[in-house]
């Protein structure tokens, strides 16, 4: 038996693993006590790591579709011809006629993480699209406004906190996000325990609320309202006296903008009543530390750019902003931003590029997911032809699915990087394949970015995948060289995949190591990381703004131009009469790509619709009824469950679901088809200063629907 020992990556937390195998067999999964940072915790998810690799559903060999048959072909064969056609459009209807989507697994892939930036440069497409924008776009946003790069998140410090505000956030099932934080259940005890403060604000008593101090409904959509009540009562009176009003451009500017959202003017539009906001204002303020932290709820909605700049003027001018126990910036040892250029992520941009159809900014290089299906289905100049998909399942992960799942059918040429055939991929006319997560090293190259410790954890492969595998950065690197050569690429260029191949993740990954110490913290190698079996734990965050800080005025921005203009639009903003839908997420699940796993999808049927008592008389329904839920774009059939979880006038469906589709492989989840949440969300509903996707609070009619549902969509699925 041999003991491996590496990070979880299948969510942000990164716990640690104890790993032990018997030949090419995964005997055990458990927690590792001696990891540092997680300390032995472990969430459900983390044994779904040995049914991913044994899964007998996954791709090990390229597959090319012919009619409604696949047909395995080899990998020189599938690269030749993906990069071929791939070429052929681009040399037809222009580089950006291809376009790309990533989905959030490859943010656990070093491989693909390391040599992404490259191939993206080599297609030289602005096409771009990924879970992004159905997600954290609004962060990002925020962040290169105000701290000059789009990778300047603050986190929480949940360790040293005296008051932790969360908005639109349930950790206890997400295990952090934007948050990297394992065992967020015994942090978050922890601050209780030392006589802190939690208090949720969240349309839904979800796992979280519900072991909070407080916890106060909030209709969807209005938390921007809520945060310019709380600013506007602590800029009301002095600044405390550690606060460096000196570090800030365009706080008088936001006491301005704040000045007539008053407790009583936000009290009927968000359902809080003043005195329940003077109340959080003078808690929040007067607390020896204090750290507000918002997320999907905050994120996903029409004024999500709002909320993620608002959260940072809140901590900003509490004097919460970069100090323990408030919001603080992580220094990580490996940080992207010091990177070569080929390999690095910039600062971030917007608008220097629009969508053809709607005209939505870029943001980042990436434009928002929402336009995708449009930017395929209408005709003309510019039109999306081919696709690139790369771990990804956009169908059920992005707005108005169907849309897209019609819009996918149509295109020239489509390939997926990925190893199942799925809602998605069955679209493609080839799918590449990678080995699993055990058959490839893992080095967290996004989280330590995000995380209220400085870790570094390494691990080799557990198992050799064989000759015949192809990993996700041999494959990048595959088409990216032979894009090249099609296209008569120079001696720069080449040398360029050359050089990539022969260092291989590992040397680039000790060389973005010791490039750490140009950030002017750290400065390890590869060899020091790896040497600590468990990880290495460098200690609590530390004040680094000034040294990350990136903005031309050398000040925080307090009032950047384009969201101070996008008051206007929350002022003139408008609540919907009937009901409005609203996410959710359970512990065992993880977007759409853990349920095929017999494990975390068995027990009660978790695909209903809660409903508040109030709204489920009104309609004559109760627990177990079948209904039928319909938006502008679509409509599908679940169980209701009557319960006051949820506030008066919202309903909720978890995400992730819609798996009754034709032609896919995945019989687990086909077995627990559920329905898709996304079939409901409309795609024309968006963020309008970054284009992100407001999937929560989409008005939606319930009527009881004629039989019992197999949580599918209305009609049937199709």
């Amino acid at each position: 038996m041999t003991t491996h020992y590496r990070a979880c990556n299948l969510c942000e937390a990164m716990c640690g693993l104890r790993i032990e195998t018997e030949g090419e067999r995964v005997t055990s999964i458990r927690g590792d006590d001696d990891d540092p940072f997680s300390r032995g915790y472990l969430c459900p998810k983390a044994t779904a790591l040995q049914h991913l690799h044994e899964d007998p559903d996954r791709l090990r060999q390229p597959l090319r579709r012919e009619g409604t048959q696949w047909k395995a072909i080899g990998w020189d064969e599938a690269l030749d011809e993906a990069a071929q056609r791939l070429h052929d459009v681009q040399r037809r209807h222009g580089r950006n006629a291809v376009a790309t989507y990533q989905g959030n697994p490859t943010t656990h892939n070093t491989g693909a993480l390391l040599f992404g930036p490259a191939f993206y440069r080599t297609l030289g497409t602005r096409s771009r699209f990924s879970a992004t924008s159905v997600d954290q776009l609004p962060h990002m946003l925020a962040a290169h406004w105000m701290f000059g790069h789009q990778l300047l998140l603050p986190v929480p410090d949940v360790d040293r906190t005296d008051f932790l505000l969360m908005l639109g956030a349930n950790p206890l099932a997400s295990n952090g996000s934007l948050l990297t934080a394992p065992n967020l259940r015994g942090r978050l005890d922890a601050l209780k325990q030392r006589g802190g403060t939690l208090v949720v604000v969240d349309p839904r008593r979800s796992e979280t609320a519900a072991r909070a101090d407080a916890h106060h409904f909030i209709r969807p959509g209005t938390d921007a309202l809520l945060l310019l009540a709380l600013v506007n009562e602590v800029l009301a009176a002095p600044l405390k006296a550690h606060v460096d009003a000196d570090a800030f451009a365009g706080l008088d500017e936001v006491r301005a903008l704040a000045s007539a959202f008053t407790p009583e003017s936000v009290s009927a539009a968000t359902g809080l009543s003043a005195p329940t906001v003077r109340a959080l204002a003078r808690a929040f303020s007067s607390a020896k530390t204090a750290v507000c932290y918002g997320r999907m709820g905050t994120s996903v909605q029409p004024f999500g750019t709002l909320c993620a700049w608002l959260i940072n003027v809140l901590n900003a001018v509490t004097g919460n902003l970069d100090r323990p126990g408030g919001a603080m910036f992580p220094m990580p040892p490996f940080d992207p931003r010091w990177l070569p250029r080929p390999l690095s992520i910039g600062p971030g941009s917007y608008g220097r590029t629009r969508s053809r159809v709607r005209g939505l900014p870029e943001v980042g290089g990436e434009l928002p997911v929402s336009v995708m299906a449009e930017e395929m289905l209408t005709p003309g100049d510019g039109q999306l032809r081919a696709l690139l998909t790369f771990a990804g399942n956009p169908v059920l992960s992005t707005p108005n699915g169907r849309q897209l799942d019609r819009a996918l059918a149509g295109l020239d040429f489509m390939v997926s990087i990925d190893p199942y055939l799925n809602e998605t991929t069955r679209h493609a006319h080839l799918i590449l394949p990678p080995p699993s997560a055990l058959e490839r090293l893992h080095f967290d190259v996004v989280f330590p970015m995000l995380a209220v410790r400085t870790v570094a954890k390494h691990a080799d492969a557990l198992f050799d995948p064989g000759p015949d595998a192809r990993h996700d950065w041999q494959l990048l690197a595959g088409l990216g060289k032979r894009l090249d050569a099609l296209r008569g690429g120079g001696l720069k260029q080449r040398l360029t995949w050359v050089a990539l191949e022969r260092l291989g993740p590992k040397r680039l990954l000790d060389l973005g190591l010791r490039l750490g110490a140009r950030g002017g913290r750290w400065g390890l190698s590869l060899k020091q990381v790896a040497a600590a079996t468990h990880g290495l734990d460098l200690g609590p965050l530390e004040p680094a703004l000034r040294r990350r800080l990136q903005t031309k005025s050398g000040r925080v921005e307090l009032c950047p131009a384009l969201a101070a203009a996008d008051v206007a639009r929350l002022e003139r903003a408008q609540a919907s009469d009937g009901l409005v839908l609203i996410n959710r997420r359970h512990t065992r699940d993880c977007n759409s790509w853990l349920h095929n796993v017999p494990k975390l999808v068995s027990g009660a049927d978790r695909c209903t619709l809660l409903m508040h008592p109030t709204d489920a008389k009104a309609r004559g329904l109760e627990t177990g009824a079948a209904v039928t839920v319909s938006s502008r774009v679509g409509a599908v059939t679940v169980p209701v469950h009557v319960s006051d979880e949820v506030m008066p006038g919202v309903v909720s469906l978890p995400h992730g679901y819609g798996h009754g589709r034709d032609g896919v492989r995945l019989q687990v989840a086909a077995a627990h088809p559920g329905a898709s949440v996304n079939d409901l969300s409309d795609d024309q509903r968006v963020d309008v200063l970054s284009g992100n996707a407001a999937l929560s609070g989409v008005p939606v009619e319930v009527t009881r629907a004629p039989s019992r549902p197999g949580c599918q969509p209305a009609g049937g699925a199709r």
